[in-house]
């Protein structure tokens, strides 16, 4: 088989995941939007998280162009991408009990906000306790994952539970256990993860959905505008003025 069929039927899995998630998602979706819409709406913060590479998706919606300005990272020491040596580290880290209270305790989350959960397998203890902590808090959980890992393998969480069960909205990226779309025969293993570009895309379309639901409201989005068009720095030092005792990454 040629490396460019190859490539296509990736491209081509690719596309059908994120057909399913329009088809299948969009109520989910539409929810989402509405629930980071009532957020902001009503004075409360953003924030997202993910662990390993599935921190790749919250990250792709914090300080963004056309993006809503009040979504900040929330960040777990050496859990946040793979910069953390050596990079098993992080893995380990997500299976460690008390984190994730810990980790919130000292964020500046709080009752009212809203936090969106970006875990592919929604298995292990850290996304597990950090969507419980989160509602005990008081905030709300959107959580972003895979539900067939919940039907397929056995939680690493003393309850039992996965990251689905303790979310008031979840989006389903319909990945399948294991992450890899292509098989090759003379590939011993399957390749071809999809579960960043599904997780970014629901993100995304969370995001602009919950920007089209203020604007109906007659509430302007604090959107950015990219740094290189002009005018950008401008107009995002405004939103900054306006939104700072909501905005973190700026401190």
């Amino acid at each position: 088989m040629s490396d460019s069929k190859l490539a296509g039927q990736y491209l081509d899995a690719a596309i059908g995941l994120l057909r399913r998630v329009r088809d299948e998602e969009s109520r989910n979706i539409a929810a989402a939007g509405t629930l980071l819409a009532d957020t902001v709406a009503d004075g409360g913060r953003l924030f997202a998280f993910g662990a390993g590479h599935s921190s790749l998706a919250a990250q792709d919606v914090v300080y963004r162009a056309g993006g809503l300005a009040l979504m900040n990272l929330l960040s777990v020491p050496g859990v946040v991408g793979v910069d953390v040596m050596p990079a098993t580290l992080g893995s380990a880290l997500e299976r460690v009990d008390g984190l994730a209270g810990a980790v919130l305790d000292t964020s500046p989350a709080r009752a009212g906000d809203a936090l969106v959960i970006i875990s592919l397998s929604g298995r292990n203890p850290l996304p597990v306790e950090m969507a419980m902590n989160a509602r005990a808090l008081g905030l709300r959980v959107i959580g972003v994952t895979s539900v067939a890992y919940a039907q397929e393998t056995k939680s690493r969480h003393v309850s039992g539970t996965f990251l689905k069960d303790h979310c008031d909205i979840v989006l389903d990226s319909k990945i399948e256990v294991g992450d890899a779309e292509l098989t090759h025969e003379t590939v011993d293993a399957p390749f071809g993860p999809a579960s960043t570009l599904v997780a970014s895309a629901l993100m995304q379309a969370m995001m602009a959905t919950a920007a089209a639901e203020l604007a109906d409201r007659g509430i302007q989005p604090p959107l950015l505008r990219s740094g290189n068009v002009d005018g950008g720095h401008e107009w995002n030092g405004r939103v900054f003025a306006e939104y700072g005792d909501r905005i973190f990454y700026r401190h």
